[in-house]
């Protein structure tokens, strides 16, 4: 074996790469030849040296990229009108919940205001009144419980609008009487819009996935 070829073997060794000769004819040269055994030990400090080298300094950018980063992030002032509308529609929740809780639980109790209906009639609409008011408290505290209650809570306004207009035609009830249904009105149109900005939510990372993959 010829010393440049040890050479090249053994630099291969000190760099983890194949040795391109078998190691046992490496190391009998190796063991036989001064000239590199001399050579590969002062390879192997070199190496040593360049691995263990100090990195250069580098420069601190931190003031320089966040000087760089635009005041406020795009769709930032977006989202916190979406936060604060949110919001203001589960505050009205909260505020009609409790309204038609307090309007229904005396009709529950004891029948009180239930336009003379029987004892039994009249707990059955507190009743139903205060599981409205359940439903307004459980949308209010969990918005995307809204798309869920909205069948319900839309079927039953849409329902007792149509037979609070024929009533008042034809005189079977009184304005303040079918006026008190506008709570109900309220509540479920904020249950609507918050069921309609979820449902936005959920579609729009699909509409960005469909992008994306096309």
């Amino acid at each position: 074996m010829s010393c440049q070829n040890c050479r090249e073997a053994l630099s291969a060794r000190l760099d983890g790469e194949p040795l391109g000769l078998p190691a046992d004819e490496l190391d009998g040269h190796l063991a036989a030849c001064s000239d590199c055994a001399a050579w590969v030990r002062v390879a192997e400090v070199v190496t040593r040296r360049a691995r263990l080298a100090p990195a250069p300094p580098v420069p601190d950018l931190t003031a320089t990229v966040l000087a760089a980063l635009p005041r406020e992030l795009p769709g930032a002032r977006a989202a916190a009108r979406s936060r604060l509308a949110v919001t203001g529609l589960r505050l009205v929740l909260l505020a009609v919940g409790v309204a038609q809780a307090a309007l229904a639980w005396p009709v529950l109790v004891s029948g009180a205001g239930a336009m003379s209906a029987p004892v039994h009639m009249a707990h059955e609409t507190g009743a139903w009144n205060v599981a409205l008011a359940a439903a307004f408290l459980a949308v209010a505290a969990a918005p995307g419980l809204a798309a869920g209650a909205l069948p319900f809570l839309g079927s039953f306004a849409a329902l007792l609008a149509a037979v609070t207009v024929s009533d008042l035609s034809a005189g079977h009830v009184h304005a303040d009487r079918a006026v008190a249904h506008l709570l109900l009105v309220a509540g479920v149109a904020a249950v609507a819009v918050l069921a309609w900005r979820g449902r936005r939510r959920r579609e729009a990372p699909a509409v960005a996935d469909r992008r994306v993959t096309a």
